[in-house]
């Protein structure tokens, strides 16, 4: 298939255009046009999207995308339109992808996505990509249930819009790309992209459920693991624990991903059961991101019994020194800079032993406080974080994810990213006794 000629099983369609003449209430269909349009052109941008269906973008790869794409269907024109056409040719082989676009608040529709993988499977079409202002922890897993649980065999990956924008803003600033053409349009597609006119956003509120949920939580409530509160709680947490990864991707120029136990990653059931759970039976949210490079995975709390919100990180103690109070002084020199009433230290110890807690302002000013009752006992490891009292902006949808989102990258930039972990000395060599010692001559 050439470049200008359409693929059998369409009835019409466009060449995506990196400017498309359309309306301008059309904000899907120029924003689709456009990221399809680049694709074309930026091999680096299509090998990241293309990524997830196991596809490789080589250097012989030709990357041809269509817009207001309609498909004959047994002869006749099928009604459904997707919004777009993904067409890689390596030479010997082709391989097709439908795209389904939603932009500003409108999500993606299950039943629409069924229809579309349809037509998949009726044209050989391998696979479907959507994408929406929705978010999800991992790309085959989507943001719709329904869709990860289906039975077709179409493949189905899903795409954020800020995903998309934290890729471009990653090929960009590691110099992935060299081509000083393909560089202006990266440039000028991240421009468009975090344009507020585009509609694209990131998880800026929590559902109305949220606010319901705190009010039961503070009337001395429980919480049943089948309440419909909890479940849009969990699952708009989900949605922010994805965005505050993408908010440090950004921040740090590194990719900072969810970390997630093994029995999760390709589960979303256990982790929505696990989280529903944890909801349930301690009145809180959490999860957490690993940087690379950073000493500990960023640890993220949001307790609604105290209306807290708390940002850390846990290191190991210095196993050579014996007293607590000299493994405390090892941390508190890394901390020497830190001038805060909301950061504090937990301390961890071995066997029943409870953990302890102390504000990092009186740790500095008597360190000793680690050993009250402690004597017998030695530290083994240690959680520096903050803890951030919101009342009742905590409750609040948007306030929520707004101090979240600032105290997250906050905590990182003042504390995290300073932090070190300890390393066992070098083995030494104790000198040797020059008692008895012969130079070797053979004499007495």
């Amino acid at each position: 298939m050439t470049d200008n000629v359409l693929p059998t099983f369409l009835a019409q369609g466009e060449k995506a255009r990196l400017f498309p003449v359309l309306s301008l209430t059309s904000k899907e269909g120029r924003a689709t046009s456009i990221l399809l349009g680049v694709m074309q052109h930026v091999p680096a941008l299509a090998q990241a999207i293309l990524k997830p269906f196991n596809q490789r973008v080589g250097q012989r790869s030709r990357i041809t995308c269509f817009t207001e794409v309609v498909f004959k269907s047994s002869g006749k024109v099928h009604k459904a339109r997707p919004d777009g056409l993904v067409v890689m040719n390596t030479g010997k082989s082709e391989w097709d992808c439908l795209v389904e676009a939603k932009i500003g608040n409108a999500p993606l529709e299950a039943d629409q996505i069924e229809e579309y993988r349809t037509i998949a499977k009726e044209n050989k079409i391998d696979a479907l990509l959507t994408i929406s202002n929705q978010f999800t922890y991992k790309h085959d897993v989507h943001p719709l249930p329904q869709v990860t649980n289906s039975r077709s065999k179409v493949k189905v990956i899903h795409w954020s819009w800020l995903a998309i924008a934290t890729e471009i803003d990653l090929l960009l600033s590691n110099d992935s790309v060299t081509d000083t053409e393909q560089v202006m349009l990266l440039d000028e597609l991240k421009r468009f992209l975090s344009h507020e006119s585009t509609g694209v956003k990131g998880f800026d509120r929590m559902p109305p459920e949220w606010g319901e949920l705190n009010k039961l939580v503070s009337a001395g409530g429980t919480i049943s693991p089948k309440n419909p509160l909890a479940d849009a709680s969990v699952r708009a947490w989900q949605q922010e624990m994805r965005d505050l990864s993408l908010l440090m991707t950004r921040e740090t120029r590194e990719n900072v991903v969810e970390r997630l136990p093994k029995k999760w990653r390709n589960s979303p059931d256990e982790r929505y059961k696990a989280e529903i759970k944890r909801l349930c039976d301690k009145n809180e949210l959490g999860g957490e991101l690993t940087i690379l490079g950073a000493v500990a995975p960023l640890e993220i709390r949001a307790d609604l019994q105290r209306r807290v919100v708390e940002v850390g990180m846990t290191l190991n103690a210095p196993d050579d020194r014996k007293s607590n109070t000299a493994r405390l002084n090892w941390l508190l020199r890394q901390l020497k800079n830190i001038n805060s009433d909301e950061a504090y230290v937990t301390f961890y110890w071995p066997g029943s032993s409870q953990p302890t807690v102390h504000s990092l302002a009186g740790l500095q000013a008597d360190p000793t406080l680690v050993e009250d009752g402690k004597q017998h006992l030695q530290t083994y490891s240690f959680k520096v974080f903050i803890s951030r009292s919101l009342g009742g902006r905590f409750a609040q949808q948007q306030n929520f994810i707004t101090e979240l989102e600032q105290l997250v990258p906050d905590f990182y930039a003042s504390i995290g990213q300073n932090l070190k972990a300890w390393q066992k000395p070098a083995p030494k060599i104790e000198p040797r006794s020059t008692e008895g010692h012969h130079d070797g001559d053979g004499s007495e």
